[in-house]
């Protein structure tokens, strides 16, 4: 429960300080005092976004602080999963900075927004004034009657599963789009790829053919510089090898007398050995040099093969065309390879569809099974406030499809009258009508969920006199199980609460400021009279207040 609430720089409040007791805290005060202000701050820490128009005084940040006694209920895996330190006594902290940035905590450790409405959500509801519009809403009716039946959990595990077989008919429906613009490729990538694996191609090949056609253009000059070169060394007359070998034996005569011609003579002899396998060399090449017209013509038409796989590929080498190759027949392993894909997904899309018709038909019985006991309670309640010919049922379709909760759509039908056949809540319900029905949904929630705070923002709008008074006992009877903390305009209702603030404005030269007090008997006393008769209280609303605080 709510213990304490501290509020700073906010819209017209100042600062404001809040202690909250159990059972029921009534709040009332004039229009325009400021009693929505002070939940709107309260909604900041259960998550609502929030600016910089927000600030009181725009050079220093905002604080909402609200202190929640959790000692009873099971939230400890909520603060394992969050890695928060869990403490029966929980600090929830939201800060607006100037900036307009804002940062939440957890008993001073940061958490995300996520985080802070995980946790809000399970300790505090508030009914806005303008919540009744919720009741013309099937996706409200539906969480209503989820809520009650007990079936939140399983509708959790329903929009999981959900969303996982939204998921895969997603995944099923791209593969079916990519087989098809795949398929219409096939033939040109098999054709593509025929053809270049008809080239069969090699890596390295061209750069070699690229010499060999070199060496058959120039064959006849290549073999006339060879043919000039074995004569110049080893030709019959005058050859440089005859010579140095001359030369090596005058010089080895000479080495008799003067060992360094010895020496010089091993010098040319070394000179002498590497030219002989020279000249071999050259006469070997001279002799593998021929001008072949044919294997030219072989090897300039592989040549242009390959120049022309390039440049129609726009590839800049065979190792890039031999790459395409391999991409290409990748592309039709996949193509051909997209039945079985599709097939796979579609007995996977069969098998969760099952589960999730299996699911589903579990929560419209769970569902269903609840119906009679809602509207048996509804109808007590309603009676009890004042409509005794008041119906109210639950309309039942089942969808044909899956959709987000299930496959069941509700609709509430009312009927404010005997003998009136229930109709759709939005076309027959009253103001006051909504308000006493959105009570009655309230008090069945507060029952199931077991929340350990309710916020009423004025749930009695357009009901009065006896109906106020009856509207009052249901909040007080709620109060008995739970904290719940009740705007209200009525003194009938008013009169209820075991505890009253009252919110008012003091205004200055420099500024008005939205307070709030805990009011005394005797200040509760005269507040309650002042609801009744206005401004000028009268002695006879003296006497009425006095009466209804005696209930």
């Amino acid at each position: 429960m709510l213990k304490n609430l501290v509020i700073e720089n906010y819209a017209l409040i100042h600062e404001l300080n809040i202690s909250f007791g159990k059972g029921l805290t009534i709040i009332t005060g004039e229009t325009g005092a400021g009693k929505s202000i002070m939940l709107g701050a309260l909604g900041l820490i259960l998550g609502k976004r929030a600016d910089t128009s927000v600030l009181y005084d725009k050079g220093k940040k905002c604080i909402v602080e609200g202190l929640f006694d959790i000692s009873k209920y099971s939230l400890t895996p909520f603060f394992l999963e969050n890695d928060l330190d869990y403490d029966s006594q929980v600090i929830i902290r939201r800060e607006i900075a100037v900036s307009g940035k804002s940062r939440a905590f957890i008993n001073d450790i940061p958490v995300t927004l996520e985080v802070l409405t995980g946790l809000s959500d399970q300790l505090i509801d508030i009914h806005s004034q303008h919540q009744h519009l919720n009741l013309h809403d099937y996706g409200f009716q539906l969480k209503v009657v989820d809520s009650y039946a007990g079936t939140l959990d399983l509708r959790a595990k329903y929009q999981t599963e959900y969303e996982s077989l939204k998921a895969l008919q997603r995944q099923l429906d791209q593969l079916k789009e990519e087989a098809d613009k795949s398929k219409a490729d096939l033939d040109y990538f098999t054709y593509q790829a025929g053809q270049l694996g008809e080239a069969n191609l090699s890596d390295g090949e061209q750069e070699d053919l690229e010499l060999e056609l070199q060496k058959l253009t120039h064959a006849e000059e290549i073999k006339a510089a060879l043919l000039a070169a074995m004569t110049l060394l080893a030709g019959e007359s005058n050859s440089l090898i005859a010579n140095l070998k001359e030369a090596m034996d005058h010089l080895l005569r000479a080495g008799k007398y003067l060992p360094l011609s010895g020496e010089i003579a091993k010098r040319c002899e070394t000179s002498y050995i590497d030219l002989k396998d020279a000249a071999a060399e050259i006469e070997n090449q001279y002799e593998k040099i021929d001008h072949d017209p044919e294997r030219m013509a072989l090897v300039k038409n592989r040549l242009d093969l390959l120049y022309g796989l390039e440049q129609k590929h726009r590839k800049a080498s065979v190792k890039e065309l031999m790459d395409l190759q391999q991409e290409l027949e990748s592309k039709i392993l996949t193509i051909t390879g997209y039945d079985s894909i599709l097939e796979e997904t579609i007995a996977r899309l069969d098998e969760k569809s099952k589960a999730l018709r299996q699911l589903a038909e579990k929560l419209s019985r769970r569902r269903t099974d609840s119906f009679s006991s809602i509207e048996g309670q509804v109808v007590a309640m309603l009676h009890e406030l004042g409509m005794p010919g008041a119906t109210f049922s639950i309309k039942h379709t089942a969808l044909t499809d899956f959709g987000p909760a299930g496959t069941d759509q509700v609709q509430f039908m009312f009927s404010a009258n005997k003998n009136v056949a229930p109709q759709d809540i939005s076309k027959v319900a009253s103001g006051g009508e909504l308000s006493r029905l959105m009570l009655t949904v309230k008090s069945l929630l507060s029952e199931a969920t077991g929340l350990p705070t309710i916020v009423f923002d004025e749930i009695d709008t357009g009901v009065s006199g006896e109906v106020a008074e009856k509207v009052g006992n249901i909040i007080k009877r709620m109060a008995g199980k739970m904290q719940l903390i009740n705007i209200t305009h009525l003194p009938q209702i008013a009169s209820k609460g075991e505890t009253h603030l009252l919110v008012y404005k003091t205004e200055s030269e420099q500024a008005t400021v939205t307070k709030i007090k805990s009011l005394t008997p005797k200040e509760r006393h005269l507040e309650i009279a002042r609801m009744l008769s206005g401004e000028e209280i009268t002695a006879a609303a003296l006497e009425n207040a006095r009466e209804l605080l005696k209930n």
